[in-house]
């Protein structure tokens, strides 16, 4: 089996040309990697369909990759759609809970980049860096509705030259919304499922009206209760696209309205010492208030250490999000794009917990000081009156976010030349606020409550506003030098100015050994980022091609999340960053083969796959670390951020598509990581030996396959993916095993009277977790040795779904 896994993959690995593209394809330009961060040509859910081809790839220099709307649903209705490219090649995505809607426990590597190096867009709209606590952006299952999703595309290089990314070092996710459908008509779908799950979907299309327009209206409401503790995760969610399409050109206009409320998960610690004993998780005790009494009283939660229990935590997120785009065909050989977005965040994240954890005492001993030892128990009992009386206290960071930008495209065909100029600007304004407020024992707060600045806070123990400007440019040529042969070469510029306001300062030495968040403005620039590719029609059913390019991660902006200069505990640490610090780049270089063909092998009637090859230079890697007693003297005795040293990565993507007859295709993808430290580096006095470890978090070895059938009114799908072992240490001393797991799907398509209100009806069961495994899914990372905190593999739950169409 496995020899013919290594040949499917190595179909699927090699992203095809139209030619090479499953039937149902969006159709590709002209010329290699012209206009990639176009919106391709789909017209609704139901005409993306891909006839359970999971891989659906492109006319590019460069590995690319895509998963249609149609299949992202069948993995799970309302699934977050980067948990659904976790069945794609190179990709471990992992979260605590079935749909990947929880932001604060999800993992994402891509060949050993972690998700806030990677990049992402909506419809070509930037949506940041993904970093928990989001400054720069907002996720892909708050910007769209899952069932309005169109196409996802995975470009596991550093992505294309268009990308409004300033995180875009080891790929890009570019998430595509579904045009309004040609006819009229109206969706609704329901589903129900384990832990009180319920989830209403409902759209409504107008079809084609007047000279060419056409609109769609959705909205959606999710409730699910978590699976291991009484907190309720979901929301509403609204979306609306309108299309004017005409001989002149294409005019879209999208607003996303999204309101989400998510009790979290936390993870449990582990170290040498604890792992057998550690418990598989750490449930909140919410709204058992005097359960978490009595566990205050007796002492429980000392004895528990690091894996105390909280009463609640949970991230409130509300997000507006709209753009204005218009494509202009000025001829039949220069097209002029241009788009205009803006996007608000109002957000808040929340942990209601005992006073006494974690170095609280010393912290609150800054605010309300006493006599003796912050942690003696007259200060503890003055402590507890003060927060309400019940012993916890509750802890906010309160975000805002308004965006705006454009974007601009000019494109054109000259002769055997596709050239491509493009801009892209956007003005960001943020702040975080980080606030203490009581808990009182006669009326105990909710997590779905929104503590906010006019409920008087305790203690408001920073407030940091950010202003930032990017600006990005970029020029390409696709030139066809031989019908069969086609290069690439351009490059992008890239500039960030970022300022730091700080309106309110912590007291000094509230945070360990910080003095005060840091005040002023860091510019950086990276004007040629060059990109060079190659791409050889062997023959019309096999490609072969090749691409290397420099990319860059700005430095992240936000006081409260990431690794942040903003964040660093003086002004001095802060100076001494701008000196010496520079922002990460890298080198990525890949090649690869793909293919298309049809079959006469007994059962086996066609094949699909890619094969590629990558070789990953990663430099400038920054990590928060103690500083030297040198700099100490200098800068306090906060954490630093440093460049420590350089990564190199190699590895191979193979994956394929065997398909036996019309009813039956067999996918696998099987993906080798070889990710790993150059460089030892200090923090303190301490040598910390990383050159030669891996880079933990991302495994070696993955596998994922995808058997699809259908007959008649009938269709079914198994899923299965293998993760292989992964360091959970930078030393490598750590680590976690690999694991299988399995998810399924089968549906039925009842027949409608043609005549009647109902045109279709789709009824379909999904089951998450099969077998029921236990194991970690997301890995904090230990920074050094010892330690690392995992979230839990959500157990085995059941779904059904009522879809219907009018």
């Amino acid at each position: 089996m496995m020899h013919v896994s290594s040949w499917l993959a190595l179909g699927c690995a090699l992203a095809a040309s139209p030619a090479l593209a499953a039937p149902a394809a969006p159709a590709a330009p002209a010329a290699a990697d012209t206009a990639p961060a176009a919106q391709p040509d789909l017209t609704g859910a139901d005409d993306a369909a891909s006839d359970g081809a999971i891989v659906v790839t492109s006319r590019q220099t460069r590995s690319v990759a895509s998963l249609a709307g149609s299949e992202i649903q069948k993995i799970l209705p309302g699934i977050n759609p980067l948990k659904a490219i976790q069945t794609l090649p190179g990709v471990t995505f992992l979260t605590a809970d079935p749909w990947g809607n929880n932001e604060q426990n999800i993992s994402l590597f891509i060949h050993g980049f972690s998700s806030s190096q990677l990049g992402y867009t909506l419809d070509g709209v930037p949506l940041g860096d993904q970093t928990y606590g989001n400054y720069n952006g907002l996720s892909p299952q708050r910007a769209v509705i899952s069932e309005n999703v169109g196409t996802v595309t995975l470009a596991t290089g550093a992505g294309d030259l268009g990308t409004a990314s300033t995180s875009n070092l080891g790929g890009t996710i570019d998430t595509f919304t579904s045009d309004p459908r040609r006819e009229r008509g109206a969706q609704i779908q329901q589903t129900f499922g384990s832990y009180s799950t319920f989830r209403t979907y409902a759209r409504v299309d107008t079809g084609t009206f007047g000279n060419g327009n056409s609109l769609y209206l959705s909205g959606v409401r999710q409730d699910a209760r978590a699976w291991d503790f009484n907190g309720h995760q979901g929301g509403y969610q609204a979306n609306g696209k309108f299309v004017h399409d005409d001989a002149t050109g294409k005019l879209t206009a999208y607003f996303a309205y999204s309101d989400k409320v998510e009790p979290n998960e936390d993870a449990t610690v582990f170290t040498a010492a604890n792992r057998d004993t550690a418990p598989y998780t750490r449930p909140f005790f919410y709204p058992d208030f005097s359960g978490v009494e009595n566990y205050l009283s007796s002492g429980a939660y000392k004895a528990a250490g690091s894996n105390y229990r909280n009463y609640y935590s949970d991230a409130q997120r509300t997000d507006y999000l709209a753009y204005l785009k218009y494509d202009w065909h000025i001829s039949d050989r220069l097209t002029w794009s241009n788009q205009a977005y803006y996007h608000h965040d109002d957000g808040v994240g929340v942990v209601a917990g005992p006073i006494d954890v974690a170095g609280l005492p010393q912290l609150f001993s800054f605010y309300f000081p006493g006599t003796g030892s912050p942690t003696s128990a007259a200060n503890l009992a003055r402590l507890s009156s003060r927060f309400g009386g019940s012993g916890l206290a509750t802890r906010t960071t309160e975000y805002r976010i308004d965006r705006g930008g454009v974007l601009s495209t000019v494109s054109g065909d000259f002769g055997k030349h596709h050239i491509e100029l493009g801009g892209w600007y956007e003005y960001q304004s943020s702040s975080a606020y980080r606030r203490w407020y009581g808990l009182d024992v006669n009326n105990p707060s909710t997590p779905y409550q929104r503590p906010r600045a006019y409920a008087d806070p305790l203690i408001t123990q920073y407030g940091s506003q950010v202003r930032v400007q990017e600006y990005q440019t970029h020029i390409q040529d696709s030139w066809r030098i031989l019908p069969t042969l086609t290069v690439l070469g351009g490059f992008k510029s890239t500039f960030q100015n970022a300022e730091q306001r700080v309106p309110v300062q912590p007291i000094p030495g509230s945070f360990t050994g910080s003095v005060a968040l840091p005040v002023g403005r860091i510019k950086t620039d990276k004007a040629f980022l060059p990109q060079a590719g190659l791409l050889w029609d062997v023959t019309s059913r096999i490609q072969i091609f090749a691409n290397a390019q420099k990319n860059i991660r700005q430095f992240q902006t936000s006081a409260a999340s990431g690794l942040s200069p903003f964040a660093l505990g003086s002004q001095a640490a802060f100076d001494l960053f701008k000196q010496q610090v520079r922002p990460e780049t890298s080198w990525t270089y890949e090649a690869g083969a793909r293919v298309d063909a049809s079959l006469d092998l007994g059962p086996i009637t066609g094949f699909q796959g890619q094969i590629s090859y990558y070789h990953v230079d990663f430099k400038n890697r920054l990590l928060a670390i103690s500083p030297t007693p040198v700099i100490t003297s200098i800068v306090s005795g906060a954490a630093i951020l440093q460049n420590v040293g350089s990564v190199k990565t190699d590895g191979v993507d193979v994956a394929g598509t065997l398909r036996f007859g019309p009813h039956f295709s067999f996918y696998d993808a099987l993906s080798y990581n070889n990710s790993r430290f150059e460089d030892d580096y200090t923090s303190g006095t301490a040598l910390v030996p990383t050159a030669g470890k891996k880079v933990p978090g991302s495994p070696k070895w993955l596998n994922k396959f995808v058997a699809s059938a259908h007959a008649g009114l009938f269709d079914a799908q198994l899923i299965g993916d293998y993760i292989g072992k992964r360091y959970a240490t930078y030393t490598n001393d750590l680590s976690v095993k690999g694991y299988f797991t399995m998810s399924g799907r089968i549906a039925a398509t009842v027949p409608m009277a043609p005549t009647g209100a109902i045109k279709s009806l789709v009824v379909s069961l999904n089951v998450t977790n099969i077998t029921n495994k236990k194991a970690a899914s997301t890995l904090s990372i230990g920074a050094a040795s010892g330690t690392y905190n995992a979230f839990p593999v959500a157990p085995r739950q059941w779904f059904g779904t009522l879809s219907f169409g009018f």
